[in-house]
């Protein structure tokens, strides 16, 4: 790492700033962080080198190997991705001297020194939560503001009164308000040295229950969500990989591509990301449900008990008792036996997982009454003997048979008397509405139905892959027992060292299982041991029913705004919640608007008050100085090239225009597909068209509270 003259870069504005007494300190930590960083970065390569050429080994061995590879890929990249912008911050605490360092990681150097502290730790909370009015115990505070690599400006904050003593970089806001005006991009920007301390008291909260982060547009909440699930993890060892982890789902796959860069900028890269769409293989390919009645009666929870008695019908033990010849005579199989191997299927099994569960209870039961009439009859032989006998099989495959999720929901959608069976409280008209053809055109109200009935069926391949994984598993017992036989007959040493293998745990640590054949995990199935949602407001009791599938702890962090669903919201949400199956909620408030300007506030919160009159519309802090401007829609492409023209940054967006095909630096999205997102400037083209209801309204303020500098509204009919 080439070492520099100097950490900072501060534009001639700032010359004041260059106080050599302001900045020596910290030179001379950036300089030991810059070695550290250095000898750390040469240490790890060595160390990846030689772990990539070391043996692979088998079973333990070979997974201990490649978690140790990826443990060190993963501090490798983070330390390349930053190098001395890893540093946020430092605070002073009262009776020390030296300033402690907040760094994205923590670092030490040769001699054990910590030279800087990772922001997740509680040493480091002070750095977020710190105050005037709750200082907690910080005599000051300074900022940094990266560029290119190097500090292009910072910021100093003291909380006791003996230190204002006329220090130039002193400004308590400024710091934020300078994040909040640079321009957007594509990606979401890094914000980790400006989080403030309602938003860390929140990213720090227990992990326990369910958590409702609960914010109007701008307030961080999406900000908030990204850094909890960083927190939790460093944190908190019950959310780790290895118990579950943590699912991260987002609202569109534009928020996604949005947000991607975010935990890998904090050092976490375990988190699983995705949709609601996602949850479903296929998912977000399917269109939305044209049919408001069917879109109603699929988004409630209901109908997920009916794809449960869908699957509980076809597990019937006969009622009828039938004979199966045997090399010992012919053996009876009565309705008792049945019942009796059916009864102990695992009730947390998908259905095909248990089939073979549930066929081994049976051999079983029928095995201990031959071999209680014939004690020459050995058990394994008569299991395939049993095994063989195709009458039994046919019989079992009727009673347990192997099923395909799809084809469940599509007996549902397909049999109105199955349907009317299975969900006896809809009435015959709603049974009548929810049928369709054959073919599987399935719609984004079907997936919650899809996720369950998979969930609830199992992949009907898993069997056969376990089958095929245990013969394997057999088969290379059966081998390894030979030649370890063959082995211990053919030592004549004194001590007869190859006796050591006679033992089964020597016999077993020989078993390669990483190399037999497996099922590729679905990383999406869960379960997982926190989720965290984001546009929450919007999701249907049968969405939910998807995420509380995957997450039987119910820890969750739930973010999101009752005045932005479009679908209206009556509801706290407690009950809401409460209503879906989530009991314990702490609710939590973000009321200071962090990212919109007062000129578009003004002009969106009216039209959200008009709807939904106890809105939670948060107090904006700061001011573009840009009003909002009105036009015609015609001068929409005089527009965007004006302001192309004169910023050579940021992004635009145009919203209601779906004919507008977007560039590289202005996109053209929905109200629904801008949720989530800011750009500098927003176009937004007949508002009035999104109508006077509820989802009218939400979606016009959504639209109006993504710009963080300007908003333009169009009109067709409005003269130039």
């Amino acid at each position: 790492m080439p070492v520099l003259a100097s950490a900072f870069d501060l534009p001639d504005r700032l010359a004041a700033k260059r106080d050599p007494a302001l900045l020596a300190s910290d030179e001379r930590h950036f300089a030991a962080i810059a070695a550290s960083l250095e000898t750390s970065i040469a240490e790890l390569s060595r160390r990846l080198a030689a772990a990539r050429l070391a043996p692979g080994g088998r079973g333990q061995q070979a997974m201990d190997r490649d978690l140790d590879v990826h443990r060190l890929s993963a501090r490798l990249r983070a330390l390349r991705r930053y190098r001395l912008d890893l540093c946020l911050g430092r605070i002073v605490l009262a009776g020390e001297d030296a300033p402690v360092y907040i760094g994205r990681l923590g670092l030490s150097d040769a001699d054990g020194r910590q030279l800087l502290v990772d922001w997740r730790t509680p040493a480091a909370e002070p750095f977020f939560g710190a105050t005037l009015a709750n200082p907690m115990g910080l005599v000051s505070r300074r900022r940094y503001r990266w560029t290119a690599g190097r500090i292009s400006d910072y910021w100093d904050e003291v909380f006791t009164p003996e230190h204002l003593d006329g220090n130039p970089a002193l400004d308590d806001e400024s710091a934020l308000l300078a994040s909040l005006g640079a321009s957007r991009s594509p990606r979401m920007r890094d914000v980790l040295s400006t989080i403030q301390a309602d938003q860390d008291a929140i990213i720090r909260a227990d992990s326990r229950g369910a958590l409702v982060v609960d914010g109007g547009p701008g307030t961080g909440k999406t900000v908030v969500a990204l850094h909890r699930a960083a927190y939790l993890l460093y944190s908190d060892p019950r959310l780790a990989p290895s118990r579950g982890g943590v699912l991260f789902v987002g609202p569109h796959e534009p928020y996604l591509s949005y947000v991607a860069d975010v935990l890998p900028s904090l050092g976490e890269e375990s988190v699983q990301i995705c949709t609601l769409r996602d949850l479903v293989p296929g998912g977000r390919a399917v269109p939305g449900e044209t049919d408001p009645e069917v879109a109603r009666l699929k988004s409630s929870a209901d109908l997920a008990r009916a794809v449960e008695n869908a699957v509980r019908s076809f597990e019937r033990p006969p009622t009828r008792g039938m004979t199966v010849t045997t090399p010992w005579g012919d053996i009876r199989i009565g309705a008792a036996d049945w019942a009796e191997a059916f009864a102990a299927a695992d009730p947390a099994l998908p259905h095909n997982d248990a089939r073979d569960q549930v066929w081994q209870e049976l051999i079983d039961v029928v095995t201990d009454q031959l071999d209680k009439e014939d004690e020459e009859a050995p058990p394994h032989l008569i299991g395939r003997a049993l095994l063989r006998s195709e009458e039994l099989r046919a019989a079992f495959a009727r009673a347990w048979p192997l099923l395909d999720p799809v084809g469940v929901l599509r007996d549902l959608w397909t049999r109105p008397d199955l349907l009317q069976e299975c969900a006896p409280w809809l009435s015959r008209a709603q049974v009548s509405a929810l049928q369709r053809d054959g073919r599987d055109r399935w719609t984004v109200s079907d997936l919650p139905l899809l996720d369950a009935a998979r969930l609830r069926v199992g992949d009907p391949e898993a069997a056969a892959r376990r089958r095929a994984r245990e013969a394997a598993l057999a088969a290379e017992r059966e081998q390894r027992d030979r030649v370890l036989d063959e082995l211990i007959a053919a030592d004549d040493s004194e001590m007869l060292t190859m006796s050591i293998l006679r033992g089964q745990d020597a016999r077993n640590s020989l078993t390669d299982e990483a190399a037999l054949p497996g099922a590729d995990p679905d990383l999406l199935a869960g379960p997982f041991a926190h989720i965290l949602v984001d546009e929450a407001q919007e999701l249907t009791d049968a969405e939910w029913g998807m995420l509380l599938r995957r997450c039987p702890s119910r820890s969750f962090t739930i973010v999101g705004d009752r005045a932005q669903a479009r679908h209206g919201f009556a509801e706290s949400w407690q009950a809401r919640l409460a209503r879906v199956g989530i009991a314990s909620v702490t609710l939590s408030s973000l009321t200071v608007n962090y990212r919109t300007p007062e000129e578009v506030m003004a002009e969106a919160e009216p039209v959200i008050r008009a709807a939904l009159p106890d809105a939670n519309v948060p107090v904006s802090i700061r001011r573009s100085g840009v009003p909002v401007v009105r036009g015609a829609t015609r001068e929409l492409p005089g527009i965007l090239e004006s302001w192309l023209a004169e910023h050579e940054q940021g992004i635009a967006c145009v919203i209601g225009d779906p004919g507008y095909a977007g560039s590289e630096r202005v996109r053209s999205l929905t109200p629904e597909t801008a949720k989530g997102l800011e750009f500098d400037l927003v176009v937004l083209v007949d508002p009035d068209r999104f109508g006077s209801s509820i989802e009218g309204a939400v979606d016009r303020y959504v639209s109006m509270t993504r710009a963080t500098r300007q908003l333009v509204l169009l009109t067709s009919d409005r003269p130039s």
